[in-house]
């Protein structure tokens, strides 16, 4: 059966719209849907090798959750080499070799130093600008696309999809058809509504054929039971802790890091880290809970010598004073309540038992896990576009010829580090390159 054929099974039923070319010669247009950082950089890429390149986007600004990623600093990429970058991205990482291998971290800070931003490598390997300014990053971005000859829209919504039986024709914005010869989609995930991600790249892919792996928050704030020590720690941040993730009892992962207490849960890297693992359990109806090891550089052993040291050093004083020397403020009368140890007695008094109890809490604090933010609070999605259903190595669509992805809209997400903004300027950088050169021959 022919391409066309197979095409034309496929899409009974939908509607096939022919735009009029007129007198433009369009045999060379790109569309780009989205003025994210994936679709900035498709639209570059796709101008510098020759296609004429219109972005469309929905709000008045580009680039805006560019804007505000990394509390305003936008952590840009990481150091870390690939095959330790993949594995970030779990069993979908792999789909991005082709992608890194063509455009990774080195060749992107040469591009963002040629355009005048300088980067600064901190902890973790994690990449931004030295100038500690997301906004610097948005600038020079726009600035060199619209050098590239990038025109942009804004203010430009996308209705539709335009194709016939041999791939992609355009777009349809408010009743108005733009032809094109490649459309590249790069409309974000469904976090951040505020800066115009709000899903609706899904519903056009979906329309013309693609398949949707269910979307939900990823890289978002976990909420614990109402009640329960947490209420009581607002704000309250640890450092260096370990976490463990427990669904039904059984461990399933854990991670190392800084954690923050918020009115209904904990934040932070090391839970935004797990948090992906908690969603899916809770939404599969299991019970997750969070188990918090406050002394991780200490085994069980030397925790227990510490904790005779310091009873012995300090006998006469109050078991609330002499925790301070272990936990932070807040942390005390949480540890003395679920403990059952009386804030009152001196350490001289304390039994075997109780020490037993203190060290079990100390390294085994539990959280039970009632729920996550809403996708609005999360700082990328899971889930998108079946990675089946696209070409890892041109980013087009194996279903609609002439049609390309980038960025978040896919089934690629990673945990904080720098790690996602490197695969949409990757997979950015790809779907331009991919779709200017499909375009040349017709030159």
């Amino acid at each position: 059966m022919s391409i066309i054929c197979r095409l034309c099974r496929q899409f009974r039923g939908v509607q096939i719209l022919h735009p009029a070319r007129g007198k433009i010669h369009l045999e060379n247009r790109v569309i780009v849907v989205g003025a994210g950082p994936a679709g900035i950089m498709a639209a570059g890429q796709a101008a510098l090798n020759g296609a004429e390149v219109v972005v469309v986007e929905k709000m008045a600004r580009t680039l805006l959750k560019l804007g505000i990623t990394g509390k305003g600093r936008c952590n840009i990429t990481n150091v870390a080499e690939i095959p330790e970058f993949i594995t970030h991205f779990g069993a979908n990482g792999r789909f991005l070799r082709q992608a890194f291998h063509r455009f990774f971290s080195p060749e992107l800070l040469e591009m963002l130093q040629q355009a005048g931003v300088t980067t600064t490598t901190e902890r973790g390997g994690r990449v931004f600008p030295t100038s500690g300014k997301a906004l610097q990053v948005v600038h020079a971005l726009r600035r060199w696309a619209e050098k590239s000859g990038v025109e942009i829209k804004a203010t430009t919504a996308v209705d539709a999809l335009l194709m016939d039986a041999s791939g992609i024709t355009g777009v349809r914005c408010a009743g108005t058809d733009y032809a094109a010869a490649a459309v590249i989609l790069a409309t974000g995930g469904a976090s951040y509504p505020a800066t115009g991600s709000t899903g609706e790249g899904y519903r056009l892919a979906r329309e013309v054929g693609h398949s949707i792996v269910e979307v939900r928050p990823a890289l978002v704030p976990l909420l614990t039971a109402s009640t329960g020590a947490a209420v009581h720690l607002n704000a309250l941040t640890l450092r260096n802790v370990g976490v463990r993730l427990y669904v039904e009892g059984k461990k399933h992962s854990e991670a190392f890091g800084e954690l923050t207490f918020i009115p209904k849960g904990v934040s932070g890297p090391v839970i935004l880290t797990l948090s992906l693992a908690a969603v899916d359990a809770l939404r599969a109806g299991s019970k997750v809970s969070l188990e918090i090891d406050l002394k991780p550089a200490l085994d069980d052993k030397k925790l227990d010598a510490r904790l005779l040291r310091d009873f012995a050093k300090r006998a006469h004083e109050p078991m609330h004073s002499i925790l301070r020397g272990l936990l932070p403020r807040e942390l005390v009368e949480v540890c003395l309540e679920s403990t059952q140890v009386d804030s009152a007695q001196p350490g001289h008094s304390v039994s075997a038992q109780a020490r037993k109890n203190l060290l079990h809490w100390l390294k085994h604090f539990t959280l039970d896990v009632s729920g996550h933010a809403p996708m609005d609070e999360a700082i990328v999605s899971a889930g998108g576009i079946d990675l089946r259903e696209v070409n890892p190595r041109t980013m087009e669509s194996n279903l609609v010829p002439g049609l390309y992805f980038a960025g978040e809209v896919l089934d690629l997400q990673a945990d904080t580090g720098g790690y996602n903004l490197q695969a949409a300027f990757s997979t950015g950088w790809l779907a331009g390159t991919s779709a200017a050169a499909a375009l040349q021959p017709q030159l």
